[in-house]
């Protein structure tokens, strides 16, 4: 629920003029999210939100300036570090177990890090499956993984 509600969070922000987490709380319930003020307050925190200035001189909710994408390197480590149980490799799949749920929120912050070496993932809801462009990356990205682990 909440990685949907982050989403569609970035969505309303990306596309509309919210100038108030009363305004935010107001098109999520749109959605069908029934969130609270202090929900809203934690969601802005965790994806970094921020005022930011509009052509009318007014201030939005958006994402700083330069900032390509909701996901840091320390967001993914903390998820990672948090949530993953095993990392297992073969050929060229990496397989992460996590904490039952926590998959899908794993695999986006490990998309969001945009190695060059992974093609891409996919989350269940305790497993991850990563896949690299060849067979010599997988144990590379594994340790890096089991580094963040740490």
């Amino acid at each position: 629920m909440k990685n949907r509600r982050h989403k569609m969070i970035r969505e309303i922000v990306e596309q509309q003029h919210i100038e108030t987490q009363y305004q935010l709380t107001e098109e999520l319930m749109k959605h069908g999210f029934n969130v609270t003020q202090a929900t809203i307050s934690r969601d802005i925190k965790e994806l970094g939100l921020v005022k930011v200035a509009s052509a009318d001189n007014t201030f939005r909710y958006g994402f700083p300036p330069g900032m390509t994408s909701v996901n840091t390197f320390d967001r993914a480590k903390k998820m990672m570090r948090d949530n993953l149980l095993k990392v297992e490799v073969g050929h060229n799949i990496i397989v992460l177990k996590a904490l039952p749920g926590t998959a899908q929120g794993v695999a986006f912050c490990v998309d969001g890090l945009n190695w060059k070496e992974l093609i891409g993932c996919i989350a269940g809801d305790d497993t991850i499956f990563l896949v690299t462009r060849d067979e010599d990356d997988p144990r590379e990205v594994a340790d890096k993984i089991r580094a963040m682990m740490v």
